[in-house]
């Protein structure tokens, strides 16, 4: 019934021309996503679903508020027709929140961090999706400024405080951060870029999280003894991390490479070398693990236990995944 509920919000969401409408479809994905966060029982579950429960009602409420005030203002209540300034604004703030940007972004690593390995995939792909839509549909009307600062600000924040983080679900929540900079910065611009990065973006994490949940792991040490349980699986996922952190050969590097291109376009040279060193700081983040995964042996302490090799056969899903978020650079030029 959840996951069901969660495909029906979705495309209410995506598919509605007035404003109410979206909403509903916002708040039905809120609470269709509740359930599965705190279905474990643990009490980091239950408080990560009281804090995104929180958030998204915070964000919801403001995305109303916005559209009424347009409504109130100009009489209309499409989507695309969202032109007077302070709904531009207050809507700006509401999907920030929604999706996680810099400086609403403190929700979202803690939301991470108490669900399990699946739900994490959901929250930080599936649930972004309503939220891009809306932000796709308004983007001729919405600051580019703003927009373009909050982006900045969100590779900055989610490089740096990826750095120092030893739970994966953490690292890809950051990651996830510094990702919806690169999609908010081009946006007002070229809205097609924003959603073929998203799309490769939710490819490479799916790809990252069931191969993460096939080993089981969940913090960095884990990751250090699984080469022994599924040798080629770690592998390719050393190289599925360089792809999401945005490495030429692998297909992480098409979005950035165009987005770069059409700022360039824009005059924002500045704006693309800055985000371009910045995300710098998350491709470290990222050699984290996939250092872990693969390159090092753990010492041999008596503490730690070595994991059998299985001769499980490995997920059809993952291996299409990781295949496409290694191999589809050659696409660029469609």
């Amino acid at each position: 019934i959840f996951t069901i509920s969660l495909i029906l919000g979705t495309t209410i969401t995506i598919s509605s021309n007035h404003w109410i409408m979206a909403w509903a479809g916002l708040e039905i994905n809120t609470l269709a996503i509740l359930p599965l966060i705190s279905k474990s029982h643990h009490p980091r579950a239950i408080e990560a679903a009281t804090k995104y429960f929180l958030t998204q009602a915070a964000a919801s409420t403001l995305l109303l508020f916005s559209s009424m005030n347009n409504a109130w203002y100009t009489g209309q209540w499409d989507i695309t027709q969202l032109t007077h300034p302070t709904s531009c604004l207050v809507l700006t703030t509401a999907i920030s929140m929604k999706l996680g940007l810099v400086p609403f972004h403190f929700w979202f690593p803690e939301v991470m961090q108490g669900t399990s390995l699946i739900i994490g995939l959901l929250l930080s792909t599936a649930m972004k999706f309503p939220p891009i839509t809306l932000l796709y549909m308004t983007s001729p009307s919405l600051n580019p400024t703003l927009l373009t600062t909050l982006a900045i600000l969100s590779v900055a924040v989610g490089g740096w405080m990826g750095l120092n983080q030893t739970q994966i679900r953490k690292i890809m929540a950051f990651s996830s951060i510094s990702h919806l900079g690169w999609m908010a910065i081009v946006i007002s611009y070229n809205p097609k870029l924003t959603l073929l990065n998203f799309y490769l973006y939710t490819m490479m994490t799916a790809a990252v999280f069931l191969t993460l949940n096939s080993i089981k792991a969940l913090k960095l040490p884990t990751l250090l003894t699984s080469w022994t349980k599924s040798p080629a699986l770690n592998t390719v996922l050393l190289l599925t991390l360089l792809s999401l952190a945005g490495l030429p050969p692998l297909t992480g590097f098409l979005p950035k490479w165009f987005i770069i291109q059409e700022l360039t376009k824009q005059d924002m040279a500045p704006a693309a070398t800055v985000i371009s060193l910045l995300s710098l700081l998350s491709l470290f983040f990222y050699l984290r693990p996939a250092y872990c995964a693969t390159i090092t042996l753990p010492p041999h302490t008596t503490n730690h236990v070595k994991q059998w090799r299985t001769n499980k056969p490995v997920n059809l899903s993952i291996a299409i995944l990781t295949t496409l978020s290694l191999a589809l650079l050659p696409m660029s030029p469609m």
